[in-house]
């Protein structure tokens, strides 16, 4: 099993209420309507991403030191570490 642990920034929309969750290492993107839910489907999102990379051999870039994501942010916006699994038997 491998794991793969990226920085996410959560990103209230201000305008529809959704939470938008920007993987700024990997140039993915999902949202949520709370951030719960935005939190479950960055992680789902994240693992499928990696089961696609593991199961085609590509390269990916590396995740960015949390910090360095976390005062790139704009204060009102939530940073997080996403972990997702990937198994053989995902593949």
């Amino acid at each position: 099993m491998k794991n793969y642990v990226y920085p996410a920034i959560f990103i209230k929309d201000k305008e529809n209420g959704v939470y938008r969750v920007l993987f700024p290492d990997l140039e993915l993107t999902t949202d949520g309507t709370i951030v719960e839910e935005a939190f479950l489907y960055a992680k789902e999102f994240l693992k499928q991403y990696f089961i696609y990379i593991e199961k085609y051999d590509l390269d990916f870039n590396s995740p960015t030191d949390f910090e360095s994501v976390k005062r790139a942010a704009n204060p009102s916006d939530y940073v997080m570490l996403i972990e997702a699994s990937v198994s053989s038997k995902d593949l």
